[in-house]
Parts: structure tokens; C-alpha cells; sequence
């Protein structure tokens, strides 16, 4: 079968489409077909060498994708073949025809919702969902701060928090970016290229400021995040790319905190919290994955390229 595998770190190109041989359940796996995978800015960290998990190389990489279970090894009993599934994890990588999964990494996927989107669920719902409710203690009619809200982490940030009866603030760098934040929920979306659009949140909010802001680039915009923090305010980390300089007294007299959040090191019992929280938001309509870009399996190193671009616009997605 086809799949992109990875020999050395490095830059984008060291992702190659190779035929590997077909992969089969041992007890308590799963081996999914794949119709569409999911590409994560976090994907390109592990690549790079720079995550703090580094797998054996050679390996094929990738955490999402979504398609029809083939084969269950002895002792798994919560999915037959023939069902349609969303990957949450991997044992063998995802940039591939086929994938095998333990038992816990696997989830139904309603029927409504096709393969290309099922695959744009596990990274950033779960972290999204991780970040407001699990680490953000999140509280119908707070005020959320998305600060990002057009890529896949954001988009299931707005439509998440939206859904659970809070007033959501966005940003976005282009018009096509916010248009798409406010028709997924966010009640304002601002320009974050613009001077001065930091000042228009603290309009919006009567100078009360956000409860929670969900960062998705630390290292740009923490330091500008705190003082924007209403009192008890949280800042939950999602993604950074480098150092970064806060003034701490920005949070000392509000109560505020700066929480850090990964999914890689969730329990349990959190994961299965949050992928039934996915699966009735998907099921009754308030999640809708928003799929911006769909490019074959052999276009990787053009994928890992976008995916770190700004100007995000939903999920890309590699076809198989």
C-alpha cells in the first residue's frame, strides 16, 4: 500500500510516498482503510525533530484520519468491521492507505458527516474542547477570545463555544478568514493585522475584558493576551513557536493564570469525555468541520508547506 514515510528529520521534503506492506490487527487493534487524513501544525513539529516526542525513525506520520474499519483483532468489541470510524491516535501513523489503531483510538462517525471532515475531528475538536471546558473551566455567558479562529482548532473553538452559551470574540488575517469565523458562531471577529484591534475587544466587552482566551501562537501574542484578561481571567496555551517576554503583573491583580494544554498527555478519562462530547455535536449539528483544502496523499510536502502558512481557512486534508 501507499504511504508517506519519514527516514530523517527535517524540512518538508523529507516526507516520501513509498509502498509499504499491508498491516494487520493484532489483538485489541484495529486496522482502519483510509478515505482522508488530517494534516496538524503539530505534524510538522514531529517531523522537524523539534516535538517533545520523537518516534523511531523510520515512521509514518499523523494522528487524524477517517474511513471504514477492515479488520479487529480478537477481544474489540467497540467497532465492527464495515463501520465508519474517525481516528483519535495512531499505532502505525496515518499518511497512509491503511492505519492501525487501538481499540480506544477509534470512534463512530455519524453518517452525516463525510470522510474528509471526519478527518479534520480529532486534533482540533479535541483540543479545542480540552482547552475551554478541561483546562479552561469554561461557564455558559463567559466571554472566549479566540485568538486564531479560522484555522481547524479555532473554527471548533467558535462552534464549541458558541454551542455552550457563550459569547465568542474572534480573529482572523484575511476576509474570507473572519467571514468564515462568523458563520461558524463567533459573534464578532476582528482583524488581527490591524493596529490597534485589541482596543476594539476591549469595546466589545464594555472594558471587561475575556474570561478565557484561547491562544493558538503564544509566542506572538501572550504578552498583548493578559492585559486583556477580565478578573479571574484564563489564558490557555494552545500553540507557540518560541520565546516569549509577559509582564506578570498583567495577571497578578486580576486573579489571572496562563494554562498550558496537549492532548498527548490527557487521561483516560478525559479522552472519553471529550470524543463523546465530539460525537453529539456532530450527531445533533453544532460541530461542523470545516474542510478549506483537499490535496492527494502524494502532495504532502505541499500540505506540511500550507498548513504553516497564515491565513488559515479550516482544515487540510490529504485524500489517499
Amino acid at each position: 500500500m501507499k504511504a508517506i514515510r519519514v527516514h530523517e528529520f527535517g524540512g518538508p521534503d523529507v516526507l516520501k510516498l513509498e509502498e509499504v506492506p499491508h498491516p494487520s490487527a493484532s489483538p485489541g487493534q484495529v486496522v482502519v482503510g483510509v478515505k482522508a487524513i488530517g494534516v496538524n501544525p503539530v505534524d510538522t513539529y514531529i517531523r522537524a525533530g523539534t516535538y517533545a516526542f520523537k518516534p523511531s525513525l523510520p515512521y509514518i506520520p499523523g494522528m487524524d484520519a477517517a474511513g471504514v474499519v477492515e479488520e479487529v483483532g480478537q477481544g474489540v468489541t467497540r467497532v465492527k468491521e464495515g463501520d465508519r470510524v474517525y481516528v483519535a491516535g495512531s499505532l502505525t501513523g496515518t499518511y497512509a492507505a491503511k492505519t492501525v489503531c487501538a481499540e480506544t483510538q477509534v470512534y463512530r462517525l455519524p453518517a452525516k458527516i463525510h470522510f474528509a471532515q471526519g478527518a479534520a475531528v480529532n486534533v482540533p475538536y479535541a483540543t479545542a474542547y480540552r482547552a475551554i471546558f478541561q483546562i479552561g473551566e469554561a461557564r455558559a455567558g463567559e466571554i472566549v477570545f479566540v485568538h486564531g479562529a479560522s484555522g481547524g482548532v479555532g473554527v471548533a473553538a467558535v462552534q464549541l463555544a458558541r454551542a455552550a452559551g457563550m459569547m465568542v470574540i474572534g480573529t482572523a488575517g484575511t476576509s474570507k478568514g473572519r467571514e468564515l469565523a462568523l458563520r461558524e458562531g463567533a459573534h464578532h471577529v476582528l482583524d488581527h493585522t490591524a493596529a490597534g484591534y485589541l482596543e476594539q475587544l476591549r469595546s466589545l466587552t464594555g472594558g471587561r475584558g475575556a474570561d478565557i482566551i484561547i491562544e493558538m501562537l503564544a509566542n506572538v501574542n501572550l504578552g498583548k493576551d493578559l492585559p486583556l484578561l477580565a478578573a479571574r481571567g484564563r489564558v490557555v496555551v494552545v500553540g507557540n513557536r518560541g520565546t516569549v517576554e509577559i509582564n506578570a503583573r498583567d495577571i497578578m491583580g486580576k486573579d489571572g493564570s496562563i494554562r498550558g494544554m496537549s492532548l498527548l498527555v490527557a487521561p483516560a478519562d478525559d479522552l472519553a469525555g471529550i470524543h463523546a462530547a465530539i460525537y453529539a455535536g456532530l450527531e445533533n449539528g453544532t460541530l461542523r468541520p470545516v474542510v478549506g483544502q483537499e490535496m492527494p496523499l502524494a502532495e504532502a510536502v505541499r500540505a506540511h508547506k500550507a498548513v504553516m502558512e497564515p491565513g488559515a481557512h479550516g482544515k487540510i486534508v490529504l485524500l489517499p
